[in-house]
C-alpha cells in the first residue's frame, strides 16, 4: 500500500483542483507536489501561454501504402522513441492531405497520450513533414516566447513527466487531452540559461539526425561497394509473391515452406554472385548464438545494471529494469561491436523480430536479455560495424524472417542462419563502411550527453530557485 508523505498531506482543495477525482494517481505520483513547488516560483507561466498549439490529429482513416512515392513515414505512439526511423510504415499522402494535423514539424515536443501516457520526444530536423498518430500529443512552442529545446527539457524532466502522467484518465486504456496540459506550470529563468538549454537540445537533435544519415550512408555504401546497387532500395512487397512453388531439398534441415521462399532465394543468389563468406564461417571463433537464460534479481540503479529487452533496445533512450550484475552470469553483457538481432517474436510486418542493433560506445554498460541473437565476428578483418551495415538492411531483415521456426513465437533457425551469405568488399571499402557506422554511434552517444546536460541544468535551476 502506498501512502502520501505525512510532511505533505493531501489537502481538500486539491480534490477540487483535480476535478474531484478520487483515484489516488494524482496525489501519490509527486505531481501535485511538483505543481505546487513550481507555482510558488516567481516566474512560472501556464503552458498554453507559451505555445501556439497543444493538439493531436484526431481519428482518421489509415490507408497504408508500401512506397515512399505514394506515402509519408508514419509514427505510432511508441515509434517516437525509436533511434532509427528507417523502419516506419507509410501512410497514404491523401490521408495527410485530408487531415493536415497529422503532420509534425521540427522542434515540436511529442507526448504519448494513449495507453502508456507521458513519454516525451523532441522532433528532430530530419522528420519535417512526417505523419504521426492521433495517440501522440503535439506541443508546438511559440518560439518568440520560449525556446523550444528548453520547453522540451522541462516537459521530460522529473517535474514535467509526473504532472503529465497524473492528468491521465480511463480505467483500462489511459488517455490525456490537450486541455489537461494547458495549465501545466512552466518555470521561467533568465534568457541566457533557457537559450543554453535550448542550444544543447538542438545540437543533440541534429546529432541524432546525423546518426540516422550515417547509418543510411553506410548501408548504401555497403551494397554499392559490393556491386549490388539494386539492393539499396529493395522493396519486398513489389516482388512477385510466393504463390506456390516446388523445390528439391538435399537435407532435412527444414520442411517449412517459408524457409524456401523464392523471393528470398533470388536475393541470396544475388548476394552469392559477388565475393562472399558465410555468416557461420565469419563467426567461428566469435559468437553466433542466443544469450543465456538467468534469474533476474532486481537492484537499484546505484548497484545494478539496466537490462535491455528486444523492444526497448531500438529506442533512442532505452528503458529497462535494473538487475544485480553480481547475481547474473557474465554473458548478460556483450562486447563492443556485437550485433544483437531480435530473435524471438511474431511475424507482424512492423514487429521488431529480426531487426538488428549494435552494441557500441555507452551501450556496452547495459545487460541484454537472452532473446537477442548475438553475432560476434571471429575474424579481425571483418568488424562488427561492417557487418551491421548489412544486417540493418531490408535485405538482411527479409532473409532472417525467412528462416523463422516455431508456431506462435518464432525463432531463427540455428542451421540456416549460419548459411547467410555476407558480401565481402576490399579492405579499404570495409574500413570506410565500418568507420561510417562507428561515427554515427559516436553522434548518438554525444547526443545523449548533451540531453543529460540540458536536463541537469534545468533541474539545478529549479531546485536552486527561491520560493
Amino acid at each position: 500500500m502506498k501512502v502520501t508523505s505525512l510532511d505533505n498531506p493531501v489537502k481538500v482543495e486539491w480534490f477540487f483542483e483535480q476535478g474531484c477525482r478520487l483515484d489516488p494517481t494524482p496525489y501519490l505520483s509527486g505531481a501535485l507536489e511538483a505543481r505546487k513547488r513550481l507555482e510558488a516560483l516567481p516566474n512560472t507561466v501556464r503552458l498554453d501561454t507559451v505555445t501556439d498549439s497543444i493538439h493531436h490529429a484526431g481519428r482518421f482513416s489509415r490507408r497504408w501504402v508500401q512506397s515512399p512515392e505514394h506515402g509519408i513515414p508514419f509514427f505510432s505512439s511508441t515509434d517516437i522513441l525509436e533511434a532509427d526511423y528507417s523502419y516506419l510504415p507509410y501512410v497514404a499522402k491523401s490521408a495527410a492531405k485530408e487531415n493536415p494535423r497529422l503532420l509534425i514539424r521540427p522542434r515540436w515536443t511529442l507526448v504519448t497520450r494513449s495507453g502508456t501516457v507521458g513519454r516525451v520526444a523532441y522532433a528532430r530536423p530530419d522528420i519535417d513533414g512526417f505523419a504521426c498518430s492521433e495517440d501522440v500529443m503535439r506541443i508546438r512552442p511559440n518560439e518568440k516566447n520560449i525556446p523550444a529545446g528548453y520547453l522540451n527539457t522541462f516537459l521530460r524532466s522529473r517535474f514535467g513527466i509526473p504532472m503529465i502522467v497524473s492528468s491521465a484518465y480511463g480505467a483500462i486504456i489511459q488517455h490525456i487531452e490537450p486541455h489537461h496540459l494547458a495549465d501545466l506550470p512552466v518555470p521561467r529563468f533568465d534568457a541566457d540559461l533557457e537559450q543554453r538549454i535550448h542550444d544543447l537540445v538542438e545540437e543533440a537533435a541534429h546529432l541524432r539526425a546525423d546518426f540516422q544519415a550515417g547509418l543510411n550512408t553506410a548501408t548504401e555504401d555497403f551494397f554499392r561497394s559490393a556491386g549490388l546497387p539494386e539492393l539499396i532500395d529493395y522493396r519486398w512487397h513489389e516482388q512477385e509473391r510466393d504463390l506456390g512453388f516446388q523445390i528439391e531439398v538435399a537435407n532435412s534441415k527444414s520442411l517449412r515452406a517459408l524457409n524456401f521462399s523464392p523471393r528470398v532465394r533470388d536475393v541470396i543468389d544475388k548476394l552469392e554472385s559477388v565475393a562472399f563468406r558465410r555468416l557461420g564461417d565469419i563467426c567461428d571463433g566469435g559468437w553466433l548464438g542466443s544469450g543465456v537464460r538467468f534469474k533476474r534479481i532486481d537492484a537499484d540503479e546505484e548497484h545494478g545494471v539496466q537490462l535491455i529487452g528486444q523492444r526497448q533496445g531500438f529506442w533512442a533512450r532505452p528503458e529497462g529494469r535494473w538487475i544485480s550484475a553480481a547475481a547474473s552470469p557474465r554473458d548478460i553483457f556483450a562486447p563492443e561491436e556485437t550485433i544483437l538481432i531480435a530473435s524471438q517474436g511474431t511475424l507482424g510486418e512492423h514487429e521488431v523480430f529480426c531487426r538488428s542493433l549494435i552494441v557500441y560506445g555507452s551501450w556496452t554498460k547495459h545487460a541484454y536479455t537472452q532473446h537477442f541473437l548475438r553475432v560476434v565476428s571471429g575474424d579481425s578483418n571483418i568488424s562488427g560495424a561492417y557487418l551491421f551495415a548489412f544486417f540493418r538492411s531490408e535485405v538482411a531483415f527479409r532473409i532472417l524472417r525467412s528462416m523463422s521456426v516455431g508456431s506462435k513465437q518464432q525463432d531463427i533457425h540455428e542451421g540456416l542462419r549460419r548459411e547467410i551469405p555476407i558480401p565481402i568488399v576490399g579492405i579499404t571499402d570495409r574500413e570506410r563502411i565500418a568507420d561510417t557506422v562507428r561515427q554515427a554511434f559516436r553522434h548518438r552517444d554525444r547526443a545523449d550527453v548533451l540531453e543529460d546536460e540540458a536536463l541537469d541544468l534545468l533541474t539545478k535551476a529549479i531546485e536552486g530557485a527561491e520560493v
